[in-house]
Protein backbone atom coordinates (compact mmCIF):
# COMPACT_ATOMS: atom_id res chain seq x y z
CA UNK A 1 0.00 0.00 0.00
CA UNK A 2 2.86 2.16 1.07
CA UNK A 3 4.67 1.95 -2.51
CA UNK A 4 1.41 2.54 -4.59
CA UNK A 5 0.95 5.93 -2.73
CA UNK A 6 4.20 6.84 -3.12
CA UNK A 7 3.63 6.02 -6.87
CA UNK A 8 0.67 8.43 -7.10
CA UNK A 9 2.57 11.27 -5.27
CA UNK A 10 5.14 10.96 -7.71
CA UNK A 11 2.73 10.86 -10.74
CA UNK A 12 0.69 14.03 -8.94
CA UNK A 13 4.41 16.00 -8.50
CA UNK A 14 4.83 14.90 -11.95
CA UNK A 15 2.03 16.74 -12.95
CA UNK A 16 2.69 19.66 -10.98
CA UNK A 17 5.58 20.31 -12.51
CA UNK A 18 4.67 19.67 -16.00
CA UNK A 19 1.21 21.22 -16.25
CA UNK A 20 1.45 22.45 -19.76
CA UNK A 21 2.55 18.87 -20.85
CA UNK A 22 -0.18 17.12 -19.37
CA UNK A 23 -2.96 19.30 -21.02
CA UNK A 24 -1.27 18.29 -24.30
CA UNK A 25 -0.88 14.84 -23.57
CA UNK A 26 -4.78 15.04 -22.49
CA UNK A 27 -5.46 16.79 -25.56
CA UNK A 28 -3.48 14.28 -27.69
CA UNK A 29 -5.28 11.33 -26.01
CA UNK A 30 -8.45 13.06 -26.43
CA UNK A 31 -8.57 13.93 -30.10
CA UNK A 32 -6.91 10.03 -30.76
CA UNK A 33 -9.81 8.56 -28.85
CA UNK A 34 -12.59 11.04 -29.93
CA UNK A 35 -11.72 9.90 -33.83
CA UNK A 36 -11.40 6.26 -33.20
CA UNK A 37 -14.72 6.27 -32.06
CA UNK A 38 -16.47 8.61 -34.30
CA UNK A 39 -14.61 6.19 -37.47
CA UNK A 40 -16.72 3.60 -35.69
CA UNK A 41 -20.07 5.45 -36.90
CA UNK A 42 -20.61 4.68 -40.50
CA UNK A 43 -23.37 7.15 -40.79
CA UNK A 44 -20.90 10.38 -40.38
CA UNK A 45 -19.16 12.04 -43.37
CA UNK A 46 -15.44 12.51 -42.76
CA UNK A 47 -14.80 15.97 -42.19
CA UNK A 48 -18.32 15.95 -39.80
CA UNK A 49 -16.13 13.35 -38.00
CA UNK A 50 -12.90 15.30 -37.47
CA UNK A 51 -14.99 18.55 -36.44
CA UNK A 52 -16.15 16.32 -33.55
CA UNK A 53 -13.16 14.92 -32.49
CA UNK A 54 -11.58 18.45 -32.22
CA UNK A 55 -14.80 19.61 -30.30
CA UNK A 56 -14.09 16.83 -27.86
CA UNK A 57 -10.63 17.30 -27.80
CA UNK A 58 -10.99 21.18 -27.17
CA UNK A 59 -13.13 20.27 -24.12
CA UNK A 60 -11.18 18.19 -22.46
CA UNK A 61 -8.27 20.80 -23.19
CA UNK A 62 -10.56 23.06 -21.54
CA UNK A 63 -10.86 20.81 -18.51
CA UNK A 64 -7.93 19.91 -18.14
CA UNK A 65 -6.77 23.34 -18.11
CA UNK A 66 -9.11 24.54 -15.52
CA UNK A 67 -7.92 21.66 -13.33
CA UNK A 68 -4.20 22.77 -14.07
CA UNK A 69 -5.35 26.01 -12.50
CA UNK A 70 -7.02 24.53 -9.84
CA UNK A 71 -3.85 22.61 -8.87
CA UNK A 72 -1.94 26.14 -9.40
CA UNK A 73 -4.01 27.76 -6.90
CA UNK A 74 -3.63 25.23 -4.31
CA UNK A 75 -0.22 24.90 -4.78
CA UNK A 76 0.17 28.95 -4.40
CA UNK A 77 -2.20 28.98 -1.17
CA UNK A 78 -0.31 26.01 0.77
CA UNK A 79 3.12 27.86 -0.34
CA UNK A 80 4.60 25.18 -2.42
CA UNK A 81 5.43 28.05 -5.15
CA UNK A 82 6.65 30.13 -2.43
CA UNK A 83 9.16 27.29 -0.91
CA UNK A 84 10.53 26.73 -4.50
CA UNK A 85 11.13 30.17 -5.20
CA UNK A 86 12.29 31.47 -2.35
CA UNK A 87 16.10 30.32 -2.91
CA UNK A 88 16.53 32.25 -5.82
CA UNK A 89 15.50 35.63 -4.58
CA UNK A 90 16.60 37.27 -1.32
Amino acid sequence: MAESKSSLLSAREWVVEHKLRTVGCLWLSGIAGSIAYNWSQPAMKTSVKIIHARLHAQALTLAALAGAAVVEYYDSKAGGKADKYSKNFP
